[in-house]
């Protein structure tokens, strides 16, 4: 008789000194973007829109990841001398009904291509679909309303089953800094690496 193991309770994973956690709940929001907004500008009093507009950009980021199905977001902020190593964590929940919880290897198998390297690789927390992409993998973002465009990044995703359930969990890594770009994949997978399942039949140690 095969058992059903139960729902891990939570997660955990284990990030870089310097990476901020930005509350996705709308509770919780801007008090955290303030937070984040302050630490960025410390010592700094003298530019008052530029604190304005990092909040803003924030809240947008917050409230479109939340909206997306995220739960959580982290941001880089360790510096290199007088620069900031940006790069990014979103953490999404995949509901049963999302379409995509597939299997892993269906997805798989219709995600390689141009740009794109999909893979399936064992964590401490199960089988996950590794999947990273590269800019050319999809065109530039159209500009924003103020005639900005987004940086090309390098992203790279890891999504794994939840124990017990028909959910997928997805965390969906991103930097700009295509220099470094191997590097930086590489702090990803540790990260994606020292994902656990807390509590329930399905703990790893």
């Amino acid at each position: 008789m095969t058992t059903t193991p139960t729902p891990p309770s939570d997660y955990q994973l284990m990030l870089p000194d310097g990476w901020f956690r930005v509350a996705l709940e709308p509770e919780r929001r801007e008090r955290s973007v303030d937070a984040l907004v302050k630490r960025q500008f410390s010592g700094t009093d003298d530019v008052p829109h530029l604190r304005q507009l990092l909040r803003k950009e924030m809240l947008e980021r917050a409230t479109d990841a939340y909206d997306a199905g995220g739960i959580e977001l982290y941001l880089s902020l360790q510096r290199a001398a007088t620069l900031t190593i940006p790069a990014s964590l979103l953490v999404t929940l995949l509901p049963p009904n999302s379409g995509s919880t597939s299997s892993l290897n269906e997805l798989a198998a219709g995600l390689g291509g141009e740009g794109r390297t999909a893979s399936l690789v064992e964590l401490a927390a199960g089988t996950a679909l590794r999947l990273r992409r590269d800019p050319s993998a999809a065109p530039m973002a159209p500009p924003t309303a103020e005639g900005d465009y987004a940086l090309p990044s390098v992203m790279l995703d890891y999504q794994l089953p939840v124990p017990g359930a028909a959910a997928h969990l997805l965390l969906t890594f991103s930097t700009p800094l295509l220099q470094i770009a191997d590097a930086m994949v590489e702090l990803f997978d540790a990260v994606a690496g020292s994902l656990t399942w807390l509590d329930g039949d399905a703990i790893h140690e």
